[in-house]
């Protein structure tokens, strides 16, 4: 009975139709497509072969059902899908649900392009845990030193990856101690340990990316991470005393730099104003000169007029000058029989003094003006008096 006719539902008292029935009759069918030897069978014998039979074929299409839908995959983001025919590549699938011949016509290899893969060099876990085989390396200066460091790498072709490596981590491993070992022996090893640590990562990036292309292993380099460089451990207390040995010379160095920095400036300052000096010192001699010299001349002229007034008064004046500074009063009277005036020059003087002293504080261009003026004009009034008493 179909699953269409009529009659379904009617018989058993209204119950559900007869499976055995309903299997029958599909295996009758299924055996009259592939030659109808079940309408030959006896009747007798037929519910035994036909129900063998249509047990079979119901096998076999749930089989067929499960190897079709084994076909069924799904692919994530950031992942995916390497579909291999007969182990041969034919397509590479983006993420969503997929689907393939079963196996053994067709595979998958899912490869996650997303995941961050690390592999470390000269140490395995730890930083103590080295590999002296892979950490040691030779510089430009022939020094050893000891360098550990870690790549991570992504993916960027599935398929390279998965066809063109056979262990893609030894790969990298292998690529990346061979860029380090050519940087390094580019290199000294002052530059290596201290100032050129990042210049050595990058240079040895480049590297590796150009040996991963090169031999097309679907690999792309993402960070190179120096863990440790150093002398070996056999030699580093000897590395130690160096390094503080060039400490202590670079802070001397730094040390007298300062103190040059410190004293040239000033001993330039010096020798400046000790240059403003003779400069002005020179400027001032040269003008005293040409006034001596003009003077001397007008002198001349005069004396020339009248040669006795001249060297009077030029004998007074040089005696002015002279006896500025002395405190003792000579008169010289001729006939000794006139009176004799007595000045308190002395007195005048120690006024003047006096006077001038506090002038001296304040306006010290007028002390010469006041200290010569009193001097000078008491020895006028005297000279006066001398004349009016001859």
């Amino acid at each position: 009975m179909g699953l269409n006719d009529p009659q379904w539902g009617k018989n058993n008292n209204g119950g559900p139709p007869d499976l055995e029935e309903v299997v029958r009759n599909l295996n009758r069918k299924i055996e009259s497509i592939f030659g109808g030897r079940g309408s030959s069978s006896p009747k007798t014998g037929g519910g035994a072969g036909g129900g063998n039979g249509m047990g079979i074929g119901l096998i076999v299409l749930i089989v067929a059902l499960i190897w079709l839908a084994s076909g069924f995959y799904i692919v994530d983001e950031g992942q995916r899908g390497v579909v291999l025919r007969f182990g041969k590549q034919i397509e590479t699938t983006e993420a969503g649900p997929r689907w393939h011949l079963p196996y053994p016509v067709e595979t998958v290899e899912i490869v996650n392009l997303s995941q961050v893969r690390t592999i470390e060099v000269g140490y395995r876990d730890n930083v103590k845990n080295k590999v002296l085989r892979e950490s040691l390396m030779l510089t430009d200066d022939e020094n050893i030193i000891d360098i550990q460091f870690a790549v991570q790498y992504f993916l960027k072709d599935p398929g390279a990856y998965l066809f063109n490596n056979r262990s893609p981590d030894e790969n990298v491993r292998q690529s990346a101690e061979t860029a380090i070992r050519e940087v390094v022996g580019r290199s000294k090893m002052d530059f290596v340990l201290y100032e050129g640590r990042e210049e050595v990562a990058g240079e040895t990036t480049r590297l590796m990316q150009d040996i991963l292309d090169r031999y097309k292993s679907g690999i792309i380099i993402s960070k190179l991470t120096m863990q440790n460089a150093q002398p070996p451990e056999q030699v580093q207390a000897a590395f130690d005393d160096a390094v503080k040995a060039g400490q202590d010379r670079e802070r001397q160095k730094n040390e007298g730099q300062a103190y040059a920095n410190d004293v040239v400036p000033k001993a330039k300052g010096a020798a400046a104003r000790l240059m403003e000096e003779a400069s002005g010192y020179k400027q001032s001699v040269i003008a005293n000169a040409e006034g001596d010299a003009s003077r001397f001349k007008q002198i001349l002229a005069e004396y020339e007029k009248a040669p006795k007034v001249t060297r009077e008064r030029m004998y007074i004046d040089m005696m002015q000058q002279v006896m500025t500074s002395s405190s003792k009063v000579m008169i010289d009277q001729k006939n000794g029989n006139g009176s004799l005036l007595y000045l308190p020059l002395d007195k005048l003087m120690q006024q003047t003094g006096a006077i001038a002293a506090p002038q001296a504080t304040t306006k010290s261009a007028e002390q010469a003006p006041v200290s010569e003026y009193m001097p000078q004009r008491a020895r006028e009034l005297l000279i006066g008096r001398e004349r009016e008493a001859r």
